[in-house]
């Protein structure tokens, strides 16, 4: 018992930097209390007294906000951040080290009696306020954007957002693909620090997908010149030249530049 305790607050000091002390953890974290009195009534729910289980639950409930239906299993380490709103069903799974924020709804879609909720892999977080909607699995490592509405298998190691919920990339594809960008960026010269697919921001999204799209010109640039060369012609690609910095400057606001023409004229 103690050392699921002790287990508990560690895990909170590695996922949570506002954590200062044990004493506070276990005082002033919602989302301990919540699966404290989960285990509890999680163990009277297993031994048949059903009744007392569910008035444990909705104790836990009135006291963090943090409802847990005592059929669910929970694994070890599991983090609540802050908590408020949470919903987790009766036939939901949780896997170790997973976290959730606020908002989040591990609910099912369906009346029908039997596994009606989501299975969520070891490591996996959801973002606050998402849903995720019905028996299907969640695989290790994966990640669940705020506020996505997930109602189908995530593979492991993915990351779903928006919608319906959609995978944006793999983990593996990822490095992959950052790879190649990394590289056709620095050859032109870009400085492409911070770009990567899974990013929300329109303007990133669409300087990955072109130099993705500068990747693959590249390539088929390079086929063309050797199937030149073994042609007989003695064509050599130039190199490209370098994108100066000063060229990507910010541009001033307009109305400071309209400040600084005002500033020059006579009066």
């Amino acid at each position: 018992m103690f050392e699921r305790l002790r287990e508990d607050i560690q895990s909170v000091f590695h996922r949570d930097p506002a954590a200062r002390n044990a004493f506070e953890v276990l005082t002033c974290y919602p989302g301990m209390h919540a699966i404290w009195l989960h285990r509890l009534g999680h163990a009277l729910w297993t031994r048949d007294l059903k009744w007392l289980a569910r008035l444990v639950s909705n104790f836990g409930r009135w006291m963090t906000g943090i409802e847990i239906h005592p059929g669910a299993t929970i694994g070890r380490r599991f983090f609540i951040d802050h908590g408020m709103g949470i919903v987790i069903g009766e036939t939901a799974e949780i896997g170790d080290d997973v976290t959730l924020y606020q908002g989040v709804t591990l609910g099912g879609t369906s009346w029908n009696a039997g596994k009606r909720h989501p299975t969520l892999g070891n490591g996996v977080v959801v973002g606050a306020g998402a849903k995720v909607l019905g028996p299907f699995t969640v695989g290790a490592g994966a990640k669940i954007g705020s506020n996505a509405v997930v109602t189908k298998e995530v593979p492991p190691g993915a990351t779903a957002v928006g919608i319906p919920g959609r995978i944006i990339v793999k983990a593996q594809e990822d490095s992959e693909v950052e790879a190649k960008r990394k590289a056709m960026a620095e050859k032109i010269g870009f400085d492409a620090y911070g770009v990567s697919g899974d990013m929300p921001d329109p303007v990133a999204r669409a300087i990955g997908q072109m130099l993705d799209h500068l990747q693959a010109v590249d390539e088929r640039l390079q086929g063309m010149c050797g199937a030149l060369t073994k042609l007989g012609s003695d064509y050599h690609g130039k190199a490209l030249p370098a994108l100066p910095e000063e060229d990507f400057v910010e541009v001033a606001p307009v109305e400071a530049r309209q400040q600084a023409q005002s500033d020059t004229q006579p009066h």
